[in-house]
Parts: C-alpha cells; sequence; structure tokens
C-alpha cells in the first residue's frame, strides 16, 4: 500500500510516498480502507520531529474509511463506515484503530466531512469539558477561532452549554464565520487588544475558560483576561515554548488553575473513554445536524505537500482533508 513517511525532519518538501505492506489488525482491532484523512498541527511538529511521541514511522492520527477486516473479538462488521482517531498511521490506504474507538459515520456525512470530526472535536470536547469544566454560567475565550478545534469548540459550547463565548481570528472572514457557529463576541487579535476587549465584554470580571493554541506570546495578555479561580487550558504552542520572567504571584492572586494537554500521546484507555462520552453526548447532534464538521480543502492524497503547506499559512477555516481511496 502508498503511505507517507518522512525523508528527514524539516519542511513540507520531506514527505514522500513510499509502499509498505498491508497492516494486520491483532486483537480488538479493526483494518480500515481509508477514504479520507486529514491534517493537524501534531503532524506539522511530528513532520519537524519534535514531537517526541511518534512511533509510527507513517504520519496521520485520524481517518474515515471503511471496516475490511476486523480481529479477535471485534464485533464490527465489513463495510461500516467508520471514522476515528490512530496511533499514527493515517496518511495512507490503509489504516488500523483499535474497534472500540471506531465512530460510526452518520449516513448525511460523506468520508471527506468525517474526517474533519474525530482530532479536532474530541480535543474541543475533552479541552471544554473534562479539563475546563465549562457551565452555562461561564464566559469562554477561545483563540484561533477559524482552526480545526476552534470552530469544534464554538459549536460545542453553543450546542451543549449556555456560556458566553468569546473568539479571537486574524481576519474579518474568519471572525464572520466564527460568529455564524455561534460565538458571542469576535476579536480580531491584529486590529485589537484582546485582553481590552475581554475585560470589556465581562465587565473587568476576565474568561472563566481559556483555550490557549498561542502560548508564550499570549501568557500576559491571557493572564490579563482570565478571572479569578479561571481555568486556563493550554493546547497548543503556535506562539512559542519560552515565557521570559514569569511572575508567579499572579497567577496565585487569581488563584489561576493552568492546565497543559495533548491529545495524540494520551494512551489507549484515555481515547476509549473520551470517544464513548464524545459520541453519547455528541453525535446525535450531528445526527439532528445541530453540530457540524467544517471542511476548509481536500487535497487528493497526492498533493501532500500543498495539504501541509496550506495549513502552514494559516489561511484555513475548519479543517484541511486529504482525499485517499475513491
Amino acid at each position: 500500500m502508498k503511505a507517507v513517511v518522512v525523508k528527514k525532519p524539516g519542511g513540507p518538501e520531506q514527505l514522500q510516498f513510499q509502499e509498505f505492506s498491508m497492516p494486520k489488525p491483532e486483537k480488538g482491532e479493526i483494518l480500515i480502507k481509508v477514504k479520507a484523512s486529514a491534517i493537524n498541527r501534531t503532524d506539522i511538529v511530528s513532520r519537524e520531529g519534535k514531537s517526541g511521541y511518534m512511533a509510527n514511522p507513517i504520519l496521520g492520527i485520524e481517518v474515515a474509511g471503511e471496516v475490511v477486516e476486523k480481529g479477535a473479538g471485534v464485533n464490527i462488521e465489513s463495510g461500516t463506515r467508520v471514522m476515528g482517531l490512530v496511533n499514527g498511521g493515517g496518511y495512507a490506504e490503509y489504516a488500523v484503530m483499535p474497534a472500540d474507538r471506531a465512530m460510526k459515520i452518520p449516513d448525511t456525512l460523506s468520508f471527506e466531512e468525517a474526517a474533519a470530526i474525530p482530532e479536532v472535536f474530541l480535543t474541543a470536547y475533552q479541552t471544554l469539558f473534562w479539563l475546563g469544566g465549562l457551565t452555562d454560567e461561564d464566559t469562554v475565550l477561545i483563540h484561533a477561532g477559524g482552526s480545526g478545534v476552534g470552530t469544534a469548540a464554538i459549536q460545542l459550547s453553543k450546542k451543549l452549554t449556555k456560556a458566553t463565548i468569546l473568539t479571537t481570528a486574524g481576519s474579518q472572514e474568519k471572525l464572520d464565520f466564527c460568529r455564524s457557529l455561534g460565538a458571542d463576541i469576535c476579536i480580531n487579535y491584529k486590529e485589537q487588544a484582546f485582553d481590552e476587549e475581554v475585560l470589556r465584554a465581562t465587565t473587568n470580571l476576565g474568561a472563566d475558560v481559556i483555550l490557549d493554541f498561542i502560548g508564550a506570546s499570549y501568557w500576559e495578555r491571557n493572564l490579563k483576561s482570565i478571572k479569578t479561580d479561571g481555568r486556563w487550558v493550554l493546547i497548543g504552542i503556535l506562539g512559542g515554548t519560552v515565557v521570559e520572567k514569569v511572575n508567579l504571584m499572579e497567577l496565585l492572586i487569581k488563584r489561576v488553575q493552568l492546565k497543559g494537554t495533548l491529545l495524540t500521546p494520551r494512551d489507549d484507555v484515555y481515547k476509549k473513554e473520551l470517544t464513548e462520552e464524545f459520541v453519547s453526548r455528541v453525535m446525535p447532534l450531528f445526527l439532528e445536524n445541530e453540530i457540524r464538521p467544517i471542511v476548509d480543502r481536500v487535497f487528493p492524497f497526492a498533493e501532500i505537500q500543498k495539504a501541509h503547506e496550506h495549513m502552514e499559512a494559516n489561511r484555513n477555516v475548519g479543517k484541511i482533508i486529504l482525499k485517499v481511496n475513491e
């Protein structure tokens, strides 16, 4: 089968196709003919050799496709349309997935739409509810509102709570789209000081929950933006990893709960439990068209390098998808 590997750590030009033997599903696993995969920031970090947790030589952490074979103890039938997280190997014509994290694809969704769900919606769900403890009375600040996780987080906040939703993005197009998904207040971080806007919107109290994709460059402004006893969840480091001269007293005075998380290196049990709760609580909303996957652009499998370049240009609204098999 054809799959994508990294020749050596570096830019998109290091992505190349290589022939692999077909993987075999072991006990509790399913083999999927991949119809679509998706590009994630963690794929770029892995491509650059910075992740430290990529065991599978094939990139890609989520797929949508058809079950073609099953291991012992699995009761999912061949031909079933499924989507979900894989432990690497998603940029390939076939991939193995633990059966207990496979989600059946609603009939109303294409494979490309389905591939836009697992990583970003599961990340947004765990960040908002398992770690952020978002409630109806809260105000949530979602950075990078036009990203895959951002668009998922806005929808989940809107449909599962009555929280007030604030979001940041870098263009009017992205802000307008965020508003269409349910964001109450949209802030252009290129033209406005987002911390001042957050305080203005919350009568100087700040946000109860912050979803932070940015990291170091937003440290001071996030600290100003968060409410006393607020939950600040760090899920990305697009703005750098090192914060100079941190005043820990500021965290203490506000009693900030600062949490860091990555979904990809989590263990199989965690991903199974997260998937099960997500399916129970959120999948009905997909079936009712109350929540929808956001697809920015679909690239042919052969254009994997262009797909990575598109993400790094930061112009996408929602998910960047790879069409793998017809």
